[in-house]
């Protein structure tokens, strides 16, 4: 085997490598912020019942 098809085959295994690895973080982080949303809307939904229990007391 020639050293420039030894290292044109490393470089190759690199790349799908790297596109591999992009592909997990990217649906990594688009799956983890979900939750994020979720938890910030149950706490703006809490402060509307906080609010119109209050608002039923009086």
């Amino acid at each position: 085997m020639n050293t420039g098809d030894l290292i044109f085959q490393l470089l190759m295994f690199m790349i799908i490598f790297c596109i591999f690895f992009a592909v997990f973080f990217l649906v990594r982080s688009l799956v983890a912020k979900k939750p994020d949303r979720s938890k910030n809307i149950e706490e703006k939904l809490d402060r509307i019942i906080e609010l119109l229990e209050k608002d039923k007391g009086e």
